[in-house]
């Protein structure tokens, strides 16, 4: 009797167990994503068919469909899509617990897309996911895991459809056919898939080269063919389209794809004799030296002591900026240069402490005292680097970092954590890298420095600014920068 009492207490147990799950299922809220992509809209995967699918899917099980998120026209390579990232927002402000999709396919063609979407942004919120053609639920264990399947299966379908893509576009380039798509070059346009001349366009085309080839500048011709000419595109508005042109090989009958050049369909409107002439003038050492500093080397320092200064307190560059010198992670200039985003490290004004860096080779380069005590105190106070220890950490780093990338393909640590987490090691590696470069550069000896300090003068009164930097880098290894305190680390011993 007490036996058949238990077992009535276990199954009305369960059975309120059942209805309570019954009752949690029914009160879903379900967000239904669908997705098509712009060369995929029939059959089963269109929006109309995907909505009523899922709509028909959630009526049987009870579930409310809170919102329909719908990205048509966006492919499934990667998730910058709106209509997605709408999803994910309203994930993580708990308006649904649960995401519908008709295949796992529609939700990504990426295997780490789709593992990073379910475990790190779906699971990690408490949010189930189904797919209702599979017929699968990350509520079980082999739901998971049958995802997990899939997913590598979504991501060699995308890999094959991109290798045959791209094995379509090898071959028309291959038949001479262009492959830059609707946004023909100047000079021409795109009319069923082939090249056509753009007779206005080609006299423009013509004419740039005409002039460059009588001499004019770069900046010469951008001007005039901005005050004479429009074209599809507008303007002539900036010095890279004449560039542009003048090295297009499409110009002279040709097509590239991939680094390869090939025989095109289209008329040339240049004889191949002027766009040879053209590429030698390009590439002269006449037109080289013509150059300005800044065009030569657009990117080069335009400041005195930049890239020899560092900052005491975190160890980042400074940098010049708007007058000043200011620690990058002060500055905030540059994200990857910042070290500590809280340093107050002051800034310095340029002209000052170019004044002060000037001051103290010229007291090198006059007074002899000053010269031997600086070689005096650089000797006593040379640091040891362990380079052995330096290399060791440097190879620890990189594993550290193929660590976390492993971990990450995985789905064992979020994005965001992993990518800061890199990124503070690389900081680290610069830095010691440096460390280790410097032990290995060859100091100047001090009949050389002397040498050095001999013309400092003449090259600050006569030289130009690279010309300075040079002298400067070759008796200064580095400076640091500690509030109001600058101390000069030179590179003689």
């Amino acid at each position: 009797m007490g036996a058949w009492i238990e077992t009535n207490k276990q199954t009305s147990r369960k059975l309120v167990e059942h209805m309570h799950n019954n009752s949690t299922a029914e009160n879903r809220k379900v967000g239904c994503y669908i997705r098509v992509s712009t060369d995929n809209q029939l059959d089963n995967y269109s929006i109309d068919e995907q909505t009523d699918r899922l709509k028909a899917f959630c009526k049987a099980k009870d579930w409310i469909i809170i919102k329909l998120y719908t990205d048509g026209g966006y492919s499934g390579g990667n998730i910058n899509r709106p209509a997605l990232q709408q999803l994910l927002n309203d994930i993580k402000n708990k308006q649904i617990d649960m995401v519908v999709v008709y295949k796992l396919d529609r939700l990504s063609r990426s295997q780490k897309d789709t593992l990073m979407l379910i475990e790190d942004e779906f699971l990690c919120n408490n949010v189930d996911f189904i797919s209702v053609s599979e017929n699968f639920d990350t509520s079980t264990p082999f739901g998971k895991a049958m995802i997990g399947m899939l997913s590598v299966f979504a991501q060699l379908e995308k890999d094959q459809i991109t290798e045959r893509f791209t094995m379509g576009r090898i071959g028309r380039a291959k038949n001479g056919y262009y492959h830059g798509g609707p946004t023909a070059p100047t000079g021409y346009d795109y009319v069923n898939g082939e090249l056509i001349v753009n007779e206005y366009e080609a006299i423009q085309v013509k004419e740039v080269f005409t002039r460059f080839l009588d001499g004019q500048s770069i900046n010469a011709i951008q001007k005039y063919m901005s005050e004479h000419y429009t074209n599809k595109y507008g303007n002539w508005s900036s010095h890279t389209l004449v560039l542009n042109i003048l090295r297009n090989s499409v110009y002279v009958g040709k097509v590239k794809f991939k680094g390869k050049t090939y025989l095109g369909n289209h008329k040339s409107i240049v004889s191949i004799d002027t766009f040879t002439q053209a590429q030698k003038l390009l590439q002269s050492a006449k037109r080289e030296d013509s150059k300005t500093i800044y065009q030569k080397a657009p990117f080069k320092a335009n400041n005195l002591l930049t890239s020899l200064l560092f900052c005491k307190k975190c160890g980042a560059r400074f940098c010049g900026n708007h007058g000043y010198y200011v620690c990058y992670s002060r500055g905030k200039t540059d994200k990857r240069k910042i070290i500590d985003p809280n340093c107050k490290n002051k800034k310095w004004s340029i002209e000052h402490l170019d004044t002060i860096i000037e001051s103290e080779i010229l007291k090198l380069a006059f007074n002899d005292e000053y010269f031997e005590e600086i070689v005096a105190s650089r000797i006593n106070s040379a640091p040891e680097i362990n380079s052995e220890e330096i290399v060791k950490r440097i190879m620890e780093i990189d594993k550290q970092i193929a660590r976390m990338v492993d971990l990450y393909q995985i789905g064992g640590i979020p994005l965001e954590q992993i990518s800061d987490r890199i990124a503070k090691l690389k900081n680290e590696k610069d830095t010691i890298s440096e460390q280790l470069a410097d032990t290995k550069e060859t100091k100047i000896t001090i009949s050389e420095a002397r040498e050095v300090l001999s013309r400092a003068k003449d090259a600050f009164n006569n030289d130009d600014l690279p010309k300075q930097r040079l002298l400067i880098s070759t008796i200064v290894d580095y400076i640091e920068i500690d509030d109001d305190m600058v101390n000069i680390h030179w590179s003689f011993i």
